[in-house]
């Protein structure tokens, strides 16, 4: 197995103004209407903006969280290569978890944009260029530029900028990312950087800046989470999938880590339990439960069946749906996983019965179970008359 590349300082959360706040009005759109003109090929006049193309459509937009791609510093001639590098990064995000799991919450989006010269230089579309905050490798673009495309991060919608470029670097955070998509360490570092986005998660490595507002970074050691019940308290002492057990574990700027490695602190690793459940929480509180039901929630009459569609996941572990008859289990004659058989429950003419179907998401990489109760559980009910 080929050695981790250890992140350098460079690649770090980013903290965009307040002005980023007020980029939807600046670009003319709202950020619903964002998403929407991105998946449209947004409106007309914008310098270099040849089309768009949907690339994963997973469901209802107004059910999906949004990922628009675009790139700068590719000319027209490079398009295709944009375009190759924009799908890599997809797929990098679906090869580690929780997003793997998750990628049916997701709808991509690819906007084509051509620069007038190749690479990075002044005055291309997105004015991306490295060196910000004197840092050699932090890998910034102009918040103003990237929202008049996408009308910027905002409700269920995250920006990936790919800069044309075979240098190492990167920045993430406040839905927005960038990317050197040239760089060798594209994938790894794609994978890294939606961490900051998506979870609002910190970096993990000595030379971060110590900030603890993030769910994976603490200034309490062990035995003050759990007196207090702070921070990953819930994990402390569970085994972890990135090896070892979750722990506090002292890092060089004075905080504490749950794990001795992660993907936040090493390019190429995994996600830590604690920040597997934050980027959980973070998806769920875009996205409910439940796709919808057939038919519609309401009256209906004996004999039908009743359908819930779930949000589906990727792999063998699906939502958990648990249906009801008047506050009580259904009878597993009339249970088929996601459908329930009216005519099978015994209803007489003139009868009724309140069905109820419950979705919920049991994953075990999340403990919180109040947040389960109230963001990853869903219920549809009918009045049915026999």
């Amino acid at each position: 197995m080929s050695p981790l590349r250890r992140l350098p300082a460079p690649l770090r959360s980013r903290a965009l103004p307040v002005a980023l706040l007020m980029l939807a009005a600046i670009a003319g759109l709202a950020p619903p209407q964002a998403a929407t003109a991105a998946r449209r090929g947004v409106g007309p006049g914008l310098p270099g903006l040849v089309g768009s193309s949907q690339l994963v459509n997973n469901g209802d937009p107004a059910r999906r969280i949004t990922i628009v791609l675009l790139g700068d510093g590719y000319t027209a001639a490079e398009l295709p290569r944009y375009r190759s590098q924009a799908a890599a990064v997809w797929r990098a995000l679906t090869q580690v978890e929780p997003f793997r799991s998750y990628q049916r919450f997701f709808d991509v989006t690819r906007l084509d944009v051509i620069s007038p010269a190749s690479g990075l230089r002044a005055g291309s579309p997105l004015g991306m260029h490295f060196g910000c905050d004197g840092i050699a490798r932090l890998l910034c673009a102009d918040d103003r530029a990237v929202g008049r495309y996408t009308g910027g991060p905002g409700d269920r919608q995250y920006v990936v900028a790919l800069a044309n470029s075979g240098s190492f670097g990167g920045e993430g955070g406040d839905g927005l990312a960038t990317l050197s998509a040239g760089s060798p360490d594209a994938a790894q570092i794609v994978q890294h950087e939606f961490g900051h986005s998506v979870g609002a998660l910190g970096d993990e490595y000595d030379a971060a800046p110590a900030d603890a507002g993030h769910p994976n970074l603490a200034t309490e050691d062990a035995s003050a989470m759990r007196r207090d019940q702070l921070k990953w308290w819930r994990w402390l002492g569970a085994a972890d999938p990135t090896g070892g057990t979750v722990g506090a574990y002292p890092s060089g700027n004075g905080l504490y880590r749950p794990t001795r490695d992660s993907i936040m602190r090493t390019l190429g690793g995994s996600y830590n339990l604690p920040s597997r459940e934050a980027l959980i929480e973070a998806l769920y509180r875009q996205v409910g439960p439940v796709d919808g039901a057939d038919p519609a929630p309401g009256v209906v009459g004996a004999p039908r069946t009743l359908r819930v569609f779930p949000v589906p996941l990727v792999g063998p572990r699906q939502l958990a749906v648990a249906w009801t008859v008047d506050g009580r289990p259904a009878p597993a004659r009339a249970v088929h996983g996601d459908r329930l058989d009216t005519g099978r429950l015994g209803l007489v003419p003139g009868q009724w019965a309140q069905i109820g179907a419950t979705v919920e998401d049991t994953t075990p990489w999340l403990r919180d179970e109040a947040f389960r109760r109230s963001r990853m559980t869903g219920t549809v009910s009918w009045a049915v008359r026999g």
